[in-house]
């Protein structure tokens, strides 16, 4: 067998559980809490692990796997550097998605929204819980921009190790939080023949939850 026929018959039938309207919330962020809270407690690998889609000002995507931080009642909190590539794309539009995907559990999570920063404050007291180690790190990269070499790194990292010795280290002005505010949450739950369950949250124009079962 070729291996285009063997990607192509990579299959796994999904057959845990299943999905229905009746046993979600009528809010989508806790119905997310819930799904979350199962993903802990059967300890499957990074599960904070999402993939955040961007968009620049002439709609050209991007994509890439950033870590969930926080979950509030208005979004999903990730760190990054403000002078990345996402960051830029993110400044000529606001509007992104991510998604999750749980295989241990079957499930995937998709969802669309606006980004913001969050506020300062808010950023300063999440960069004062990093590893040293990674706080040393978010000064010493120029994220998304072209290097010589790895060797600038590590002359940052040993630059700045000498800079902040025996300091606390403050969070770099270029660094720090986003939330992004959903509009549609899909909650997708794979099922055997590919009739998979698929429940969809839009927020109305009141900002009320409209929920609809979709055809997988």
């Amino acid at each position: 067998m070729d291996e285009i026929s063997l990607i192509a018959n990579m299959r796994k039938v999904y057959q845990l559980q299943s999905l229905s309207e009746k046993d979600v919330e009528d809010d989508p962020i806790k119905q997310f809490q819930n799904w979350w809270q199962h993903a802990i407690e059967t300890k499957i690998e990074e599960p904070n692990a999402m993939t955040l889609a961007t968009c620049n000002a002439s709609g050209k995507p991007s994509a890439r796997i950033v870590l969930l931080k926080g979950i509030k009642e208005n979004g999903f909190v990730f760190f990054t550097n403000y002078q990345s590539r996402k960051a830029k794309e993110i400044e000529e539009n606001a509007f992104v998605a991510l998604v999750f995907f749980w295989k241990e559990l079957e499930r995937q999570i998709r969802i669309e929204g606006k980004i913001e920063k969050i506020n300062a404050k808010e950023s300063d007291e999440y960069f004062s819980i990093r590893p040293r180690e990674s706080q040393i790190g978010a000064w010493s990269s120029p994220q998304s921009s072209i290097i010589e070499n790895a060797e600038v790194l590590q002359k940052n990292v040993t630059k700045f190790i000498k800079q902040f010795k025996s300091k606390e280290i403050p969070r770099p002005d270029f660094w720090g939080g986003y939330i992004v505010e959903p509009i549609a949450i899909e909650f997708w739950q794979g099922r055997p023949g590919r009739l998979h369950d698929r429940l969809k949250y839009s927020l109305s124009e009141n900002n009320g939850w409209i929920k609809n079962r979709l055809a997988p």
